[in-house]
């Protein structure tokens, strides 16, 4: 299927998969480098059978390019049947639609899978030309019978695209680590209030009685690796989820195809692994994604997924650490609450004043939760 874009020779075409598309053109309509909106990551969930059949995910990207197969703009999409792996929760608001009788699946999801970081969705020159995909996602909804689209996690610098274009924008809280400019572990404690410093050497202390810990990346990862992460991984995901939403082969990829984008950290008990989190790597940030342990040691989960995730943005320069969704746990340890941005199409005039009445409201309540949390900041006062 393809939709005039008003260029000419120009159409917004749907396609079947990432995979597909040629990896170098994608990559190139990306600057930032994010990881999760490179080629490499979302052909891998296609490949590894995480999205696609059965899986409630369809892949469904849009690129913007001519007859001679040259991409100017895509937006990774999905055709979803449910909101699991979502992050941003809209179960209630698919329930109001089905009681009113309408159907709210499928709809429109601009995001990647499972992953709750921040990045750019529109991957397009310059703002025009992002407004055009914009608008052949509206076309779509239209034409296609989809209750809605709904961009997730839009980097800041994307935000205004969508509020021009009209959607409507939701807000919620993360927790990110922001380094200001560290030289080490010892620096960064040495901003944080007196209490809350030696909290943490003593939590650092106590997670680490017994235990190695080994960081591992690029030709370093080997298969044994990655079967003991997997074992971790598949007991959060039980726990959390229900099902976890990546294949064991997924896992094998990533070693295979990411190597220098993944940061994989086992704690050892012995020479028996028994704890892991898994991190990639971005040009700017630390993004921590999955983590899971065998046995339960006080503070190892802090020990790995955060304060090793600081280590070792401090010695790479990166400028923050995004360390997930949710979890108000990580104030005390450093992270502070910024606001992250979803955009939402609703073509139904009366679904989308219900909606835009409830995100009024929301928005007032995250401003207050915000302004809570801040004020409970580890860090010292002062001028």
């Amino acid at each position: 299927m393809s939709e005039d874009a008003g260029d000419g020779e120009l159409a917004v075409r749907l396609n079947p998969s990432v995979g597909g598309l040629d990896a170098a053109k994608w990559d190139a309509l990306d600057p930032t480098g994010n990881p999760f909106t490179s080629h490499r990551f979302l052909a891998l969930l296609e490949e590894s059978g995480s999205v696609g059949p059965g899986t409630g995910w369809s892949p469904t990207p849009l690129t913007l390019g001519a007859k001679d197969g040259e991409i100017l703009a895509a937006l990774p999409a999905y055709i979803k049947g449910h909101s699991q792996g979502e992050y941003v929760f809209d179960h209630g608001w698919a329930d109001a639609w089905q009681r009113a009788g309408g159907s709210y699946y499928p709809k429109l999801q601009i995001s990647v899978p499972f992953t709750p970081a921040t990045g750019p969705r529109v991957l397009a020159p310059d703002d025009a030309t992002a407004r055009t995909m914009l608008r052949a996602v509206e076309m779509l909804c239209e034409n296609e019978g989809l209750s809605s689209a709904h961009a997730t996690f839009i980097a800041d610098e994307q935000v205004h695209i969508f509020e021009e274009a009209g959607w409507m924008i939701r807000e919620d809280i993360q927790f990110h680590w922001t380094n200001r400019g560290y030289a080490s572990f010892e620096d960064f404690l040495a901003t944080l209030a007196s209490r809350k410093r030696k909290a943490i050497r003593k939590e650092r202390a106590k997670a680490q009685e017994g235990i190695r810990i080994e960081s591992l990346t690029g030709g370093m990862m080997r298969p044994e690796h990655w079967d003991a992460f997997w074992l971790f991984y598949q007991d959060t995901g039980a726990r959390k989820w229900g099902t976890p939403y990546l294949t064991r082969e997924a896992f094998d990829l990533f070693g295979q195809e990411m190597a220098d984008d993944v940061l994989l950290m086992l704690a050892y008990d012995d020479d028996v692994a028994v704890a892991g989190a898994l991190n990639f790597i971005g040009p700017e940030a630390l993004y921590g994604r999955y983590w899971g342990a065998l046995v339960d040691k006080p503070f190892l989960h802090f020990e790995l997924c955060y304060y090793q995730a600081i280590d070792e943005a401090i010695a790479r320069g990166l400028s923050r650490v995004e360390a997930g969704a949710q979890g108000s746990h990580k104030l005390a340890r450093g992270y502070e609450p910024v606001r992250t941005r979803s955009a939402h199409f609703i073509p139904h005039p009366g679904f989308r004043a219900a909606v835009a009445d409830f995100l009024e409201r929301e928005a007032l309540g995250v401003g207050m939760e915000q302004e809570a949390l801040q004020g409970l900041s580890p860090f010292r006062k002062g001028p």
